[in-house]
């Protein structure tokens, strides 16, 4: 498969919005998944992209860029895992691929901060001034260069990665390819397995067991099990509200220790 030129313009826009939706909005299209899905829907796979990006985002689960750290950016690596997984038919290549893109990333992203710093001091420039209009200016062009450090590798990737793609489909060993399949397996269950870690599992093992009993040997579809979820939810819910009011009924101790006669 060839990428068509729109293709190339549209992932190439998506990753420089979604680095602006993921820095000032809440539409969500900074998560992998979303990044999956719009990449396959864009390339005409929306089944493989909802897998490659569905798997990078049990990865960044919990995670957050909180002050100037930097994250693997498995959103770009959605996108080019999703496109690189199309165009050679392996899913599981594409999340692997994804990975060391979403790593490299880092690197790039601390380049980008670097440079926005020109921007910023020249905002602190004009505040200091009293010339806000202009301050306010330099914020909005300091979202050029980290826009940049998306926008630029995506669109390198998918100009020149075609033959690189092939390539590597057609020289990988067996061996390799059966080792890339079974990672891409494990990577779902690891990134539940760190999402298990901030989750109050100890209270609610029941739920887990239900949840898992339902997937592994009722064969529920993922929808299916999630319905179940939320029904119990709803209970739990309903139960703690009927509580409230009885506690709040109970005799009121008095200091002495008795109840009110």
């Amino acid at each position: 498969m060839e990428f068509q030129w729109w293709q190339i313009l549209l992932l190439t826009l998506y990753a420089g919005f979604a680095f602006y939706d993921g820095n000032n909005t809440t539409f969500g299209f900074v998560k992998p998944s979303m990044a999956g899905f719009m990449a396959g829907l864009i390339l005409g796979d929306i089944k493989t992209g909802l897998f490659v990006g569905g798997t990078l985002n049990l990865l960044v689960l919990g995670v957050g860029n909180f002050g100037g750290a930097s994250i693997p950016d498995y959103m770009t690596g959605a996108l080019l895992g999703t496109a690189f997984a199309i165009q050679s038919g392996e899913p599981e290549l594409g999340v692997t691929l994804a990975i060391p893109i979403g790593l490299l990333m880092i690197q790039l992203d601390i380049l980008a901060r670097f440079s926005n710093t020109f921007f910023q001091h020249r905002a602190e420039t004009y505040v200091s001034e009293g010339k806000f209009d202009k301050a306010a200016k330099m914020n909005i062009l300091g979202l050029i260069p980290q826009s940049l450090s998306r926008m630029l590798p995506v669109f390198v990737a998918l100009i020149f990665g075609s033959t690189f793609v092939q390539l590597v489909v057609d020289n990988i060993p067996m061996w390799l390819m059966s080792g890339l399949k079974t990672a891409g397996g494990i990577l779902p269950a690891l990134g539940v397995a760190i999402l298990l870690r901030y989750l109050p599992v100890s209270k609610n093992i029941p739920y887990l067991i239900l949840g898992f009993v339902l997937a592994a040997y009722l064969k529920v579809p993922v929808l299916g099990v999630a319905l179940v979820g939320v029904a119990l939810a709803i209970l739990v819910f309903q139960n703690d509200k009927e509580d409230q009011p009885k506690a709040a009924e109970s005799p009121v101790m008095n200091a002495g220790g008795m109840g009110d006669e």
